[in-house]
């Protein structure tokens, strides 16, 4: 009855073709499996647990590729560093289809789940449209040219933070709201190689920064410390801010597959977001507020967070908003005579809207910014749910399966 799974096991691979090695599976591996040269980023066999950690946080599903291997015989290192692309699912792949074939049904059953899907990786909407992924790749990249690039924070703000408008004229580059770009920063690092791609969130829906035109914005904060407050010039964020109109740019992607908006009527939105995060909450509201004519109803809830109103982007057209189309929420942290407020404490000060909405089948949560914000808006919804007679521990597998609840924080 076991005779098939004493005989093979599950690899994890890296697809060579679409990985843009911006390091976070390595980063985020718990037991040091994933490691790189100048070529591919591949995973050690014999020290992968599977735990799938390293799956959620990739931006291109590079990583959430697994083959069927014998047990003794693995793929080698050696070998996923000279692979330009994966193999095919043939071989022990088709061995073990022939060897199942002989076995009961239940035993199938039990291989096929052992092999089959990987989790922790939240369902779009189920309204969602269809996402195009990986049209240009860092050998392919596509060439944009600069239409626009606005300083979005006061002169006297701490932050640089930028609104550029990429156009792609003829080429196709199709987008949604939620889905990221990768922008290729021209020269080479300090060892000589390439720069790594770096991500940036679409700040702009579907149909165009200027509707039904071939192109797209993005929102950029130039980096001028670490997180530890160190000095350093972020190359691909100093690189678009200095952008003028005409500058070229090399685009790959799109990317991103699940953090994605509902199109159905009556669907409600709930965005929590920190600085450039508020990106892709930007395009979610202008997709709205485009089609408000078409009544389709569904609620606008914004939670919106700052150090001070100078430093958060949009927040002049964000004012000009009617508040029956959105609800807005904005929490300042460094606003002298005030106490600190951050977005999780906005969020408990609405406690009934907020539990409201969570018991909603018809809203559908958005999270982006900063990594610290993460914990402290879980904490506001666990304490939320607890006080109305709601689950959270419960909830939020319920969410996240019904493509209600998405996080992208960095």
């Amino acid at each position: 009855m076991n005779a098939p799974t004493e005989l093979i096991a599950r690899q994890h691979l890296i697809d060579p073709e679409i990985c843009i090695r911006c390091n976070t599976c390595e980063e985020t591996c718990p037991v040091k499996a994933i490691t790189h040269d100048e070529r591919n980023y591949v995973v050690d066999f014999n020290v992968c647990k599977g735990c799938n950690s390293c799956v959620p946080p990739c931006p291109t599903g590079a990583i959430d590729n697994w083959r069927n291997v014998g047990k003794l015989k693995p793929y080698t290192l050696t070998e996923q560093f000279g692979w330009d692309v994966l193999p095919d699912k043939t071989g022990l792949d088709s061995q073990v289809a022939e060897v199942q074939a002989d076995v009961p049904a239940q035993v199938k059953e039990i291989t096929n789940i052992a092999t089959a899907g990987h989790g922790g990786i939240a369902t779009p909407p189920w309204s969602a449209s269809h996402p195009y992924v990986n049209l240009y790749s860092i050998g392919n990249p596509v060439i944009a040219t600069v239409s626009g690039n606005l300083r979005l924070t006061g002169d006297g703000a701490s932050s640089d933070i930028r609104h550029i408008v990429l156009d792609f004229e003829n080429q196709p580059f199709p987008v949604l709201e939620g889905q990221s770009i990768g922008i290729i920063a021209p020269g080479v690092d300090g060892n000589g190689k390439p720069h790594h791609v770096r991500l940036y969130s679409v700040a702009s829906p579907r149909d165009g920064e200027r509707p039904h035109y071939n192109n797209l914005s993005l929102t950029v904060k130039r980096v001028t410390e670490d997180h530890e407050g160190k000095k350093v010039a972020g190359v691909c964020s100093n690189f678009l801010c200095n952008l003028k109109k005409g500058d070229k740019v090399q685009v790959v992607g799109p990317y991103g597959t699940t953090f994605l908006m509902p199109n159905h009527p009556g669907a409600s939105l709930m965005m929590i977001c920190t600085g450039t995060g508020s990106a892709p909450m930007r395009a979610m509201t202008e997709r709205r507020r485009r089609r408000r004519e078409l009544k389709e109803g569904g609620e606008l809830l914004l939670f919106f967070g700052a150090r001070v109103p100078d430093e958060l982007p949009y927040f002049g057209p964000l004012m000009k908003l009617p508040k029956d189309f959105i609800d807005i929420n904005f929490a300042f942290s460094r606003v002298a005579g005030q106490s600190k407020q951050y977005v999780q404490d906005v969020i408990r000060t609405r406690a009934d809207r907020v539990a409201k909405m969570l018991a909603d089948e018809n809203t559908y949560i958005y999270v982006c910014g900063l990594k610290g914000m993460e914990q402290g808006v879980i904490e506001a919804f666990r304490a939320i749910s607890r006080s109305r007679g709601m689950d959270w521990e419960a909830l939020r597998p319920d969410l996240l399966a019904k493509g209600r609840f998405h996080i992208e924080t960095y």
